[in-house]
């Protein structure tokens, strides 16, 4: 099947029927066993529309005399692909751009459409000036259409973090964000890993901050890596393993993962805990405790105990812990690199989230034993849910106390300093949240 029609087919699916862009564009590679050329052209593709979406559109606006939401979806897609090949993408000549996509047209019965198509992305390359961005004297809407990010997004990270912070969060956001690995210390060391990788042709160095996490270049499938197969190594974001960190695990203590799936910080502390103790792994959803439980068996580690729970009721008895974690549902603003499709979710900022998470808090606080710790984290990027929340439960309870975080990487905004806000923008971590509590008294 035609790359470009495949692609097609993964943003209509995305834009239409809320497919994961990442989980869509795998299966369609492996289902049309596409040569590593063609998989990478189907990617660029698929990642550079979706993350490109807003400033496409505004191009499109720019050379149509038809109102946007008057064209067809798929018209819509295709005009997207043709416009990111002509201005986004070096390796395509404008010919093949154009001609192209008029086929595309053409082979899903788009007929009406074509010549449409065809006048739009020919105006495009004869146009010495591609497109005119809006005018900076209005901030938010000039840095909406620069890079593709919603205006109420664009509004909260200027209000929240200021233009300089913003812009280098928002010049973040295309491109694919590097892979990071957790080494199963259970099994292997850090540098006999990078060594094994090495001989599969797998780049792999030490991140900067943890010498137990591994950056990875040219891995190809990681579920094919004899690694992987063996257990010597999850992939993890490093956010993720700072927030372990900040837990601090030890050995033979009982830890309460309240929103686990999919488990990887469970994991981590279990290395922590050199796989002695007892971590009960939580969620709602029972598929979800299997892929904890799968992991857990590849990697070797018998400490982790799974149980159905809703992390927000209060009835639902569970056993009291030294160290309780609570990576709480969020609007995933951290992870937009990763998950480009988020941005455009409906009412993403306006939703009663910030109400759960500090629920699921509160209820999980009762189960951290005198002395003990509790960790709250977020993979957003938004005070209201993250630096307001951990605020909040300190005035509420005065049973905690904060814990000072020092997780080696340096504050970018003023924050308490049990708090740590990560942004993406430095190219170690995604875009999360940490805050730190103990419990001083019953």
């Amino acid at each position: 099947m035609n790359t470009r029609n495949i692609a097609l087919r993964i943003l209509f699916d995305v834009e239409k029927n809320g497919a994961y862009s990442a989980l869509a564009l795998n299966n369609s590679i492996k289902e049309n066993k596409l040569q590593p050329i063609d998989a990478s052209f189907l990617s660029a593709l698929v990642y550079g529309v979706i993350e490109r979406r807003i400033t496409l559109d505004y191009i499109i606006g720019q050379y149509s005399k038809i109102p946007l939401k008057k064209i067809d979806l798929k018209t819509k897609i295709i005009l997207r692909m043709g416009i990111l090949q002509i201005i986004f993408m070096d390796r395509v000549p404008d010919s093949a751009a154009v001609n192209e996509s008029v086929k595309l047209a053409k082979k899903n019965k788009l007929f009406r459409s074509s010549g449409f198509i065809n006048g739009i992305l020919r105006s495009v390359t004869r146009a010495e000036n591609k497109y005119i961005l809006p005018d900076e004297s209005d901030k938010v809407k000039y840095l909406s259409v620069k890079y593709s990010c919603p205006e109420e997004i664009v509004s909260l990270w200027l209000s929240s973090y200021g233009e300089k912070l913003s812009v280098e969060i928002l010049s973040s956001l295309s491109g694919r964000p590097q892979l990071t690995a957790r080494v199963n210390t259970l099994k292997t060391t850090s540098e006999k890993l990078i060594q094994e990788l090495g001989r599969f042709g797998v780049q792999a160095e030490v991140s900067p901050v943890d010498e137990n996490a591994v950056v990875l270049k040219n891995t190809g499938s990681i579920e094919s890596l004899a690694a992987y197969k063996n257990g010597e190594l999850y992939v993890q974001d490093l956010s993720s393993q700072l927030c372990v960190k900040a837990l601090s695990p030890k050995p033979g203590e009982v830890m309460l993962d309240v929103c686990s799936a999919p488990g990887g910080k469970s994991l981590t502390a279990a290395q922590y805990m050199r796989d002695r103790g007892k971590i009960y792994a939580c969620d709602i959803f029972e598929h979800k405790l299997k892929l904890i439980r799968d992991s857990a068996r590849r990697l070797g580690i018998k400490s982790i105990l799974t149980a159905i729970r809703d992390a927000s009721d209060e009835s639902a008895e569970i056993t009291m812990a030294e160290k309780v974690l609570c990576d709480v549902p969020c609007s995933g603003l951290g992870i937009i690199a990763r998950k480009p499709e988020i941005r455009y979710k409906d009412d993403l900022l306006n939703t009663d989230l910030s109400s759960l998470q500090y629920k699921i808090l509160c209820v999980s606080s009762k189960y951290v034993l005198t002395g003990g710790t509790l960790v709250y984290s977020t993979c957003t990027l938004n005070p209201r849910e993250n630096n307001e929340i951990a605020e909040k439960f300190l005035d509420e309870h005065p049973d905690f106390e904060p814990i000072k975080l020092d997780l080696g990487i340096e504050h970018k905004i003023d924050e308490k300093d049990n708090t740590l806000t990560l942004f993406p923008c430095g190219g170690l971590t995604d875009g999360f949240f940490i805050s730190a509590f103990k419990r001083v008294r019953t």
